[in-house]
């Protein structure tokens, strides 16, 4: 079987539209491995390792067009060529005839009302583009990563001294007056605003808020740096105090990850002259200093989101939520009868997630429960992962980490890389599969589907070794979703998997039912 190449020259698709092609062409007959992409330096490394790469497709520039493909029996180049022709007219087809202007000054000229720039580029090109866009008086949302921290250092200051936004870099979620961007669920109105340092982890606050009765006024992202000492938290402030002025925001919600204690301090001593209730949720991070400003500290996502309603409501003193929607003598019931199933062997974990803050609150809230948990995105340094394609013991997965997204769509476009690892992972040793399923735009059109033929697969081959493997799910979303909550749920239950109304819960009933495994004698 030998690497063919087709190239076209000055030619240029859109890299999510070319990722998303390259799936569709690789399940055509004959397609052992192919790569469709733009000629970038990383997209040629990609090919090398691939064993795709070609002496014409090496010569050509970043602005060139390539199909590289190893074809086996009857396929031929012209037939896969004419299948992509047929999906990029489709994906055109499909986008609408809007007006596409090609820079940001043809954008202004033609629409001098516009506030706001969206931008998503390869991170060392987006800098230059933040810079005339808050130079133009825009504020900005940036979806690029790869943006060195002295240019984001640099950009927010600016952004700070013109009074804009500038969320991110890294930025996956936001919901301006109402508007959504990027990653975003569908939500009611109503007084509660968000800052965000973390894309997955404001979606599951947002969307348990909507599920639990309540509205939302402004989610403000800050991308994933912005509360390091280097960066000093300039976003989460201007957010805070836009949020603090706001007639429409009644309760303020802030979620990071443990911000740097310097920056912390910046944050809380604003808490004390907000004026108004609010919830702070420093992912696994102290709250003494929290709840000594006057603000509410949480213990999991779900608890912001149910302090933030209840504070809505009136409520002067909201307290922890560490249990369930059903009496705990019913999860107790379920954690046992999960466990009795379980063969000798049985006595691992594997979390499989696509969204990055939902694995890493599952794993601080089970790390007390079971102990060492492998991962990409440890906790602590000598739990990496040595192969992040191979599981070891309790294991908890990001696959929207670098290592699973380079070359591909983010999971949450394209769940097939966590879609093929769920059948690697039903293992005789593993007992329990948890994973999240995330809803919203932005997000595939239906990611419970995209999962459910894999969790049969993957619970029958375990049965078929004498086995039981106890998949549990929650569905991050809302009704008003394009995917529906109800829906998605009902999908994941016909599967087999057992569906739970949040991360934090399905988190706890599977610490429940390990705890139950090795009171039973599961563990060796």
């Amino acid at each position: 079987m030998a690497v063919q190449t087709t190239i076209r020259k000055n030619a240029y698709y859109d890299s999510v539209t070319l990722m998303l092609i390259t799936k569709d062409l690789a399940k055509l007959p004959g397609v052992e491995d192919i790569l469709v992409g733009m000629a970038t330096e990383l997209n040629k490394e990609l090919a090398a390792n691939l064993n795709l790469l070609t002496p014409e497709l090496e010569a050509l520039s970043a602005n060139d067009f390539f199909v590289t493909a190893e074809l086996s029996g009857e396929a031929t180049m012209e037939s896969l060529v004419n299948a992509l022709d047929a999906l990029l007219s489709a994906k055109k087809s499909s986008a609408g005839s809007s007006y596409r202007p090609a820079s940001l000054q043809t954008a202004l000229s033609n629409e001098p009302q516009l506030n706001m720039a969206l931008i998503s580029l390869p991170g060392r090109f987006a800098a230059a583009e933040v810079e005339k866009a808050l130079d133009a008086g825009l504020h900005v949302m940036l979806f690029s990563d790869n943006v060195s921290i002295e240019d984001e250092k640099r950009l927010k200051e600016k952004a700070v001294s013109k009074q804009l936004l500038m969320m991110g870099p890294d930025c996956g979620t936001a919901m301006i007056n109402h508007i959504p961007l990027a990653f975003c669920n569908v939500v009611k109105p109503g007084g509660i605003g968000i800052v965000g340092a973390s894309g997955t982890g404001t979606q599951e606050i947002m969307s348990l808020i909507d599920q639990l009765g309540g509205g939302v006024s402004q989610v403000i992202g800050t991308g994933g740096r912005d509360l390091k000492s280097e960066i000093g938290g300039l976003m989460m402030l201007q957010a805070f105090e836009a949020l603090i002025a706001d007639p429409e925001t009644n309760v303020i919600v802030l979620i990071s990850k443990p911000p740097a204690p310097d920056v912390a301090k910046k944050v809380l001593d604003l808490v004390k002259d907000a004026g108004k209730p609010v919830v702070v949720d420093f992912i696994g991070g102290d709250r003494s200093a929290i709840e000594a400003v006057g603000a509410v500290a949480c213990i999991s996502l779900e608890d912001a989101a149910r302090k933030a309603v209840a504070l809505m409501r009136g409520e002067s003193a909201p307290s922890d939520f560490a249990g369930f929607d059903v009496p705990e003598a019913d999860i107790e019931a379920l954690a046992a009868h999960e466990a009795g199933k379980k063969a000798p062997t049985q006595k691992y974990l594997r979390g499989l997630f696509t969204g990055g803050t939902l694995a890493d609150e599952a794993m601080k809230l089970l790390g007390p429960e079971i102990g060492t948990i492998w991962s990409n995105i440890p906790l602590k340094p000598e739990e990496q992962l040595k192969d992040v394609k191979v599981s070891a013991e309790h294991t908890v997965i990001d696959f929207g980490d670098d290592a699973f997204t380079v070359g591909r769509p983010h999971p949450m476009i394209d769940p097939s890389t966590r879609s093929e690892r769920i059948v690697k992972e039903a293992a005789p040793d593993v007992a329990v599969l948890l994973m999240d399923v995330v809803l919203g735009y932005g997000s595939h059109p239906d990611p419970a589907g995209e999962v459910a033929a894999q969790i049969r697969e993957a619970r029958e081959n375990i049965a078929a070794s004498g086995g039981d493997l106890t998949v549990i799910a929650s569905v991050c979303g809302t009704e008003g979703d394009p995917q529906g909550l109800r829906a998605s749920r009902e999908t994941l239950s016909e599967a087999g998997a057992i569906v739970m109304p949040s991360n934090a819960q399905a988190v706890r009933l599977s610490a429940k039912i390990m705890k139950a495994i090795r009171d039973q004698g599961g563990e060796h």
